[in-house]
């Protein structure tokens, strides 16, 4: 898994772009056409499928369903599924090994033109796959034709999709570990830096800056795992079910589903060229992961602020402000937490595509693809730039323990203190509250009141309770599994590190 590999060979290309034809006939939608009653001057039959038509197809029509506007996208893995189901045929007897060869060489050449963008993208042959298979006929002739036997584009758009989001999957699962081994450094920095720990974003108890970061790593961590797990089913062939009964072919899925690495093969032909689940559950748990990147956008947005000023990030994510020259604004993580909504859409249109389609295929399942690569692409993208800059938090460690020191936080350690000598919660409960009250009232914290200030609440109260009243003292006393003590907070980081070489 490679998070920063180009993937060169993959066009991408953003979503609204339009591609050449080989006609008047932009892909986008033209603002002066409306469908006509006449058909162009156009043969019939023109495209490939074209054969029981008595006319050609309305202009505007051709492009209102085209799809290789972007399904270009998958032109890698439609090829290398290509290469992989043709080295089947030659396999099972039912196309020879000079026939394969020759198929093979031409795809390869095909794929070269797409790298080199020398490819000519035709609107009127729809998608990536007939583009891609009139090329390879116009470059090795009759025999191109036969590389379709055996299948349709159903299960091949089917097989191209798990092939390209796979691949995906794993750049994102790259990512993230990448996140969560900058997370674990920053965390094995600030074992011992104190700040406020919030509940309802009021002041609860002290822990440290290296516990609060160990807590978005296993936020990380789960999405990580999620991610690994759905790619299991992502990674389930679906090649071989052909329109949606299979084929009267002698085919072996098992030798294609090897060559092209799937772990398992779709078990109902109906079901494998119709399924988008594994789309949706990598939407919806991409959903899960933009919230969790939200909430730390969140918090980071919060602690930039001077009400707070607990961190700094480095200027490079920052912008400033047209009329204001004091602004230093945190873009970065205001822009991923809006972002998650964006995400959050995409899940909510692959859901509602997919709601009330009858088995198998049907034309709406075209619209799957944009929602999907607009995910990955936010994903991809939110991933990176937290990537870089999350480990380059600095933190205001005088500010944060300031804030610290200001709201009491150690009042239940006062509580825990009194409990241990005997007195029942509820009472320990109460008599802190007295104690916060006159603290308040005095302007201190409670490690400020004297000794006889604390016992007019408490006969139970010792001169060794100031031990107990320290930031320091808080933070140590919580020794155990998954609490704040720097020395649990340290074994955390290394246990983070062997968790994460399980992704490896």
């Amino acid at each position: 898994m490679n998070a920063n590999s180009s993937n060169s060979s993959n066009p991408k290309q953003d979503n609204n772009s339009r591609v050449s034809v080989d006609s008047n006939i932009d892909a986008s939608y033209p603002d002066n056409h409306m469908p006509s009653s006449q058909p162009e001057n156009s043969a019939p039959g023109q495209q490939m499928w074209g054969g029981r038509f008595s006319e050609a197809t309305d202009s505007f029509v051709a492009a209102f369903t085209a799809s290789v506007g972007f399904d270009q996208r998958f032109a890698r893995h439609d090829i290398e599924g290509s290469i992989a189901h043709a080295t089947m045929l030659k396999e099972c007897d039912i196309l020879t090994a000079d026939e394969v060869a020759t198929i093979i060489d031409g795809l390869q050449q095909v794929l070269r033109e797409i790298e080199a963008g020398t490819f000519n993208w035709s609107i009127t042959l729809e998608d990536v796959h007939m583009n891609v298979e009139s090329r390879l006929t116009s470059i090795v002739g009759a025999v191109g034709k036969k590389l379709h036997t055996g299948r349709s584009r159903n299960d091949q758009v089917a097989t191209d999709i798990r092939l390209w989001l796979r691949e995906e999957t794993d750049n994102i699962i790259a990512l993230l570990i990448r996140l969560q081994s900058g997370l674990l450094s920053l965390a094995e920095q600030h074992t011992d830096t104190i700040m406020p720990g919030f509940t309802h974003l009021q002041t609860a108890q002290p822990v440290s800056f290296g516990h609060h970061v160990m807590a978005w790593f296993e936020m990380l961590y789960r999405d990580t795992q999620r991610l690994v797990d759905t790619r299991r089913r992502i990674n389930q062939m679906p090649l071989g079910s052909a329109a949606l009964a299979g084929t009267t072919f002698p085919i072996d899925r098992t030798i294609t589903a090897e060559l092209l690495g799937f772990e398992g093969i779709c078990q109902n032909s109906l079901d494998a060229v119709s399924d988008r689940d594994f789309a949706i559950e990598f939407t919806s748990n991409a959903s899960i992961l933009m919230m969790h990147l939200s909430r730390m956008s969140e918090e980071i947005i919060l602690w930039m602020s001077a009400q707070f000023n607990f961190v700094q990030i480095p200027d490079r994510f920052c912008t400033g402000s047209s009329i204001m020259p004091q602004k230093k604004n945190p873009d970065v993580p205001e822009l991923v937490r809006g972002k998650t909504a964006r995400v959050y859409g995409q899940l909510m249109t692959l859901l509602s595509l997919m709601k009330n389609q009858p088995l198998a295929y049907n034309k709406d399942n075209q619209e799957d693809k944009e929602p999907l690569f607009d995910c990955v692409d936010t994903l991809t993208g939110s991933l990176l730039a937290f990537a870089d800059m999350l480990p380059n938090i600095t933190p205001n460690i005088e500010a944060m323990r300031e804030a610290t020191m200001k709201g009491y936080a150690t009042a239940t350690d006062l509580a825990d203190y009194l409990v241990r000598r005997g007195v029942a919660f509820r009472d320990a409960h109460e008599v802190v509250g007295n104690a916060v009250a006159l603290g308040i009232k005095e302007g201190v914290d409670l490690s400020d009141l004297s000794l006889a200030q604390l016992q007019q609440f408490s006969d139970a109260i010792g001169d060794d309770v100031f031990d107990y009243l320290t930031l320091e003292g808080s933070l140590a006393a919580r020794d155990h599994l998954g609490g704040t003590a720097p020395n649990q907070v340290k074994q955390a980081v290394i246990n983070g590190r062997a968790r994460l070489k399980a992704f490896a």
